[in-house]
């Protein structure tokens, strides 16, 4: 049973560029533009008619980007709750002009030791994540710890959690990695490490989708029965200002948007292509979580009831479950 025909979410990149090298993560290798204020306005507006309630400005590193703080307090004022993640090397250098803009603010930590984390992230920023806990703190901000999990970090979850999670009062989102076109993230977590996960997103100040774990099991999204609903539930907005679908990661069909979005959204090409969603012949066994979460929401079925909780409890600790009513 559908819940909601209306997007969701939007994940507008304001830059393919990085200055980190993630080795799970190909976007810092493309050649991108930056986003207009002028072509975010119009955007905006029409986002807010189509029905989308959650803006992700992301990248790349979207603090690249010198008005991200104007594009933010655009959306914020126009009651869209906002999203940022960042690898924090810019972070203490903006944080005043971010201030109260952020709804859910992460900083992207994957390890409690520098020399382990920096070495994934292809530069050295974990001082710089430390640094911005501290300031985020000071300004009154309520940010959270984006821990992406792989086989080879995952014995660092429990001292990131003991250790910088809850003396700083944070929560601790846990982000199992997914693979992508040619990005792999070596071997698949184990049936005893999801429930290793499944029991860790189980503490307090710890937030983990347990849908992401359950479609898991299940091998990821199948053709035959999609549980992904990428096209319908999120828009993709790139720095050339194009709309991508079904998704950033498959990125079959780009549109130029041309002051037009709610228009070009609601017409006949692209909605050709919703039809399409998870049904690809690239869609089997994906499990990529920028667009299983949307899924997850909008549809009655295991993975809606399995993902509810986790929900429930991130958005009552940051405040915005309100909003999405």
């Amino acid at each position: 049973m559908r819940l909601r025909s209306k997007p969701v979410l939007c994940n507008y990149y304001v830059t393919y560029r990085c200055n980190a090298k993630c080795s799970f993560c190909d976007i810092w290798e493309k050649p991108s533009p930056y986003i207009t204020r002028e072509d975010v306005a119009r955007n905006l507006r029409d986002l807010k008619r189509l029905g989308v309630q959650v803006i992700d400005f992301t990248g790349g590193e979207p603090l690249l980007h010198r008005e991200i703080d104007q594009f933010l307090g655009m959306a914020h004022d126009m009651g869209f709750i906002t999203t940022l993640t960042t690898n924090g090397m810019l972070y203490p250098k903006l944080a005043e002009r971010l201030r109260g803009k952020v709804d859910m603010l992460h900083f992207s930590l994957d390890s409690a030791h520098k020399e382990e984390h920096d070495a994934g992230r292809g530069v050295a920023c974990y001082d710089f994540v430390m640094e911005s806990i501290q300031v985020a703190k000071r300004l009154g901000e309520r940010p959270d710890i984006l821990f992406t999990v792989f086989k080879n970090n995952l014995n660092q979850l429990e001292e990131v959690y003991r250790e910088i999670v809850l003396p700083n009062k944070l929560m601790l989102i846990i982000n199992p990695a997914f693979e992508y076109n040619t990005v792999a993230v070596g071997d698949q977590l184990t049936e005893e490490e999801l429930n290793y996960l499944t029991a860790f997103g189980k503490r307090k100040n710890v937030y983990l989708n347990e849908g992401f774990i359950e479609l898991r099991r299940d091998g990821g999204n199948h053709v035959a029965d999609p549980v992904c609903k990428a096209a319908s539930t999120t828009l993709v907005i790139s720095p050339e200002n194009e709309l991508v679908l079904p998704c950033y990661h498959l990125g079959k069909k780009s549109f130029p948007i041309q002051g037009k979005l709610e228009e070009l959204y609601l017409g006949q090409d692209v909605e050709e292509l919703k039809q399409q969603e998870g049904r690809l012949p690239e869609c089997e066994g994906c499990t990529i979580n920028c667009y299983m979460q949307p899924s997850f929401a909008v549809e009655v079925n295991k993975y809606f009831w399995k993902a509810l909780p986790s929900t429930l409890k991130y958005n009552l600790h940051k405040g915005t479950w309100k909003r999405l009513i």
